[in-house]
């Protein structure tokens, strides 16, 4: 819409409510896009109060060799049938699932089998440790 002044139409848009909008949305987004992430949900273990295993049959451990093999307890699982097992043995059996995972296994490998599980409806994850070994005396 132009403006009728003194003996002509004023061409120009007034660009300064347009500038304070975008500046008020700006710090709004920047305020609230760290608020946004999300991620795997993973009660991570403490390595210096390790406890052992409990010994009852209500638990299940799911094992990745070096290699990348996977084994529920002592069983071979293929990876694509990973979500399945565990929907119908820990969901369905209500029992708790461990994930022990060899040192050399790369990190993107035990995500994605994190990943399968959080899929299968197990929301609650035992991650198993080695207990750090005491400190050796210094001799002299």
């Amino acid at each position: 819409m132009a403006l009728k002044t003194g003996g002509g139409f004023l061409n120009e848009i007034n660009v300064t409510p347009f500038v304070d909008v975008m500046l008020v949305l700006l710090i709004i987004f920047m305020v609230t896009a760290p608020l946004m992430t999300q991620g795997v949900e993973v009660d991570l273990p403490v390595t210096k109060t390790v406890k052992n295993l409990p010994q009852d049959a209500e638990h299940l451990i799911l094992s990745i060799q070096k290699d990348g093999t996977l084994f529920l307890d002592e069983y071979q699982v293929a990876p694509e049938e990973l979500r399945d097992h565990l929907k119908r043995l820990v969901a369905t059996q209500k029992k708790q699932l461990f994930l022990r995972a060899d040192t050399a296994v790369p990190y993107g490998t035990v995500v994605s089998i994190m990943g399968d599980i959080k899929g299968a409806g197990i929301d609650k994850l035992g991650i198993v440790a080695e207990k750090t070994p005491p400190p050796e005396k210094a001799t002299k």
